[in-house]
């Protein structure tokens, strides 16, 4: 961990002993959820060595870690969710699972769910030169652009070709960039220019600029605000009730936060950063909310009809495009093994999600 609050919502597997008298579900549950809090080990174990064993608590301990937040999926639901800790270090506000922690660049895959419903809807292309239906700003051609186009397909799986893999965010009361200032690396922005610097789709390179760049495609096709947008598209629909991509967090909403906390201990100054690079790392959510829209994934994907999302869209999604992503998800392995997953990293936070296509879990 580089950063100390925490965010996550992902599978954590308990070893189950045998008996002859299975103990009732609510203390079976009750006892695989012990195990994670007080059996936390490392991802490596040495032969001849005893392995090692932490409690949550003392893992928080270790890295200074204030608050976390988790929630884990089974059998198609969630088998439990908690909070621990405060959401400010020094403070006795605990965490809750209505907390809201900013999720860094899981904003990504859950922006692409929405951009992907624009696609569904025929609004937009996959394959379509991006250029085409940009209004407020252009992206620059050059000689690697007269051969190849960048694509919402090539943005989304992270082979466009684009450079600027993430953003630091803007510390409380410093100028905000507009998004087009950010493309262009125009003042006050603190990142360089967003540009094609190699051929779209010759390699797999991460690219946050990209992202921002197809957020700006959404609003000017649609000609919304982005977190509207996005509310409609995916937060609302997936029944995702404490998420928001306001970016700055409005004062009202800003009191149910977690405050960042950086590896020394150290709070964020003024709490939090702001984000104008929405898409690629303004999602404000909880890790109830992401266990969520996992879960909604996951029955669209067994055939119910998708509140966000249909199964063809999503089976689009889940094909990996130029490994390890998909369109939005990092992809791993095939069939009832497939997962979908994504990790983040906002200043003073850090997230992780990881679910499975077909075993309903997460």
């Amino acid at each position: 961990m580089t950063r100390a609050s925490f965010l996550a919502a992902l599978l954590l597997a308990a070893a189950c002993g045998t008996s002859k008298t299975p103990a009732p579900v609510a203390d079976s549950t009750a006892i695989k959820t012990a195990r994670v809090l007080e059996g936390l080990r490392p991802n490596l174990v040495i032969k001849g060595e005893a392995p090692a064993r932490w409690t949550l608590a003392e893992r928080m301990a270790h890295y200074q870690v204030p608050g976390l937040s988790v929630a884990v999926i089974d059998g198609g639901k969630i088998a439990w969710a908690r909070g621990f800790g405060v959401k400010e270090a020094g403070g006795t506000d605990s965490v809750t699972t209505a907390t809201l922690f900013q999720a860094g660049s899981i904003s990504k895959p859950t922006f692409a769910l929405g951009l992907m419903r624009l696609v569904q809807d025929g609004r937009l292309s996959l394959d379509e030169d991006v250029n085409v239906k940009l209004t407020s700003w252009k992206m620059p051609e050059n000689r690697f652009t007269a051969k190849e186009k960048v694509t919402l397909r090539r943005i989304l799986s992270h082979n466009a070709g684009l450079t600027v893999h993430g953003f630091p965010g803007y510390e409380a009361g410093t100028p905000v960039p507009t998004v087009v200032q950010v493309l262009d690396g125009a003042k006050p922005a603190n990142t360089l220019a967003v540009r094609v610097d190699t051929f779209p789709g010759a390699i797999s390179r991460y690219s946050g600029g990209g992202t921002t760049v197809a957020m700006l495609l959404t609003t000017d096709v649609t000609g919304k605000p982005f977190p509207q947008l996005m509310k409609e598209l995916v937060l609302g629909p997936a029944g995702m009730t404490h998420s928001t991509y306001q970016q700055p967090l409005p004062e009202a909403v800003a009191a149910t936060a977690a405050t960042g906390t950086y590896a020394d201990g150290k709070l964020v100054k003024g709490r939090f950063h702001t984000y104008p690079e929405m898409s690629a790392a303004g999602l404000w959510t909880t890790a109830t909310d992401l266990a969520t829209l996992a879960i909604e994934l996951q029955h669209t994907w067994a055939g119910q009809p998708g509140n966000v999302v249909t199964k063809a869209t999503l089976a689009e999604m889940f094909t990996v495009q130029k490994e390890p992503f998909g369109i939005g998800y990092v992809i791993n392995a095939k069939g009832r093994d497939l997962s979908f997953e994504h990790d983040g990293s906002d200043e003073g936070f850090q997230a992780v999600f990881t679910a499975f296509a077909e075993r309903g879990q997460g």
